[in-house]
């Protein structure tokens, strides 16, 4: 199976964008499944049913969120009747939607996606890995689930590491996200499990982490806000991560970054 999962999308220019290349992308790589992380997407605070519609017309199966999941207040409701926009499964018992969700390609394949937020430097929510724990005992990786999928929405490079190596063996892709800054270390762990500590953003890189410059710059160089952050709005750069596995198995064969677009160093896997 082949699957694209899409970092943290961040504003019109990375939503845009987006749009335009995943019907290209899908048919390019020949993919199965494509996730991508929308909190950021509705002028980088939260995600609105307009644009979820949008994401799903354009090919997107899944969509993950993370932190900023409740920006809009219409989230609340839409997410309640939408199973394929998710937040992190730790929120407590009786939060609106669902943390996980297992969609079908044409051929009836599985594909299990978990959104779990990590604690280190965020939000106090559930302990995350007795969250992701509990979901995957539910479902047999190769059987009932042909891919399982985990983004984990965190701060730490050490957390996220973390729940890679605790998911080993149990899931195709553990990835993160939040940061916004891709990573260097895609690479399949010793059970079989691909991993990356951050799948990047879908925005403009000529930003402070895909807002305009002027307004973070301000208050780190005169500690005094002058306005809200609002997104960069230049050409955007799609960065997320590319994964080929075993269909017997649901274990990784193959892990790339995938960049395209203005600022970044392109990288586009070839099949």
């Amino acid at each position: 199976m082949r699957v694209l999962y899409l970092g943290d999308i961040v504003g019109r220019s990375g939503r845009a964008l987006a749009v335009q290349k995943i019907p290209q992308i899908r048919e390019s790589l020949k993919l199965d499944f494509v996730v991508i992380n929308g909190e950021n997407s509705a002028a980088g605070f939260g995600i609105t049913a307009k644009i979820c519609d949008e994401l799903f017309e354009a090919g997107v199966d899944v969509i993950s969120t993370g932190n900023h999941v409740w920006d809009q207040k219409e989230t609340k409701s839409h997410i309640a009747g939408e199973s394929r926009l998710i937040r992190p499964i730790n929120y407590p018992a009786g939060t609106p939607g669902r943390g996980s969700v297992m969609v079908q390609d044409a051929r009836g394949r599985g594909m299990l996606v978990i959104n779990v937020m990590g604690q280190i430097f965020m939000n106090a929510l559930d302990d995350p890995f007795a969250a992701v724990d509990a979901e995957l005992k539910k479902h047999a990786l190769g059987s009932t689930a042909k891919f399982i999928l985990v983004d984990i929405h965190g701060e730490a490079t050490s957390e996220k590491m973390a729940m890679g190596h605790f998911c080993d063996g149990r899931a195709s892709l553990v990835v993160g996200t939040h940061s916004h800054v891709p990573t260097a270390d895609a690479q399949i762990l010793d059970g079989g499990t691909a991993y990356q500590t951050d799948a990047g953003m879908c925005g403009d890189f000529n930003s402070v982490i895909g807002m305009d410059k002027a307004e973070p710059l301000q208050r780190f160089t005169r500690k005094i806000s002058t306005g809200r952050f609002t997104p960069a709005v230049g050409a955007a750069t799609l960065c997320g991560v590319f994964v080929e596995t075993d269909d017997a198995t649901g274990l990784a064969k193959r892990i790339e970054p995938l960049r395209l677009g203005a600022r970044l160093h392109e990288h586009m896997p070839i099949v």
